[in-house]
């Protein structure tokens, strides 16, 4: 019996480590100038997934998404309009398990569509509107 309890202990141990580890890997950023990246990519696909989020995709698979963009006034008709079949500049966090897929800037040449930072500054006249 003492020795069943050490053995599930010790593999709650190690599920709990095992775990800690993935966390940190998916959620810490990269300390330093290193916290971003920018990615240059070509848009062929704009859908809505998760709770309103804004996903852009590329004919290779390479996804990335605005978190809630659909709440923040987006439409799915203006980005479809505007980015469709265009290159975007994306600046994406850095964390330990390598670039993430959440956007934090989008650019169009030297129009910034959406920066997470700064959302009130950008975008009100680019919202629910065609993109240039």
């Amino acid at each position: 019996m003492k020795k069943a309890f050490i053995i599930l202990g010790s593999l709650v141990g190690i599920l709990f480590l095992v775990l800690v580890v993935y966390l940190a890997a998916h959620n810490i950023r990269v300390p330093g100038e290193a916290k971003t990246l920018e990615r240059s990519i070509r848009v062929d696909t704009i859908y809505e997934g998760g709770i309103k989020d804004i996903v852009f995709e590329q004919k290779d698979g390479d996804l990335y998404y605005i978190n809630r963009g659909l709440e923040q006034g987006f439409t799915l008709e203006a980005l479809r309009k505007g980015l469709l079949n265009k290159t975007v500049t994306l600046r994406v966090p850095n964390v330990l398990a390598g670039p993430s897929a959440h956007i934090e800037e989008m650019r169009v040449g030297d129009s910034i569509i959406f920066d997470e930072n700064k959302t009130r500054y950008y975008n009100r006249n680019l919202r629910s509107k065609q993109i240039e």
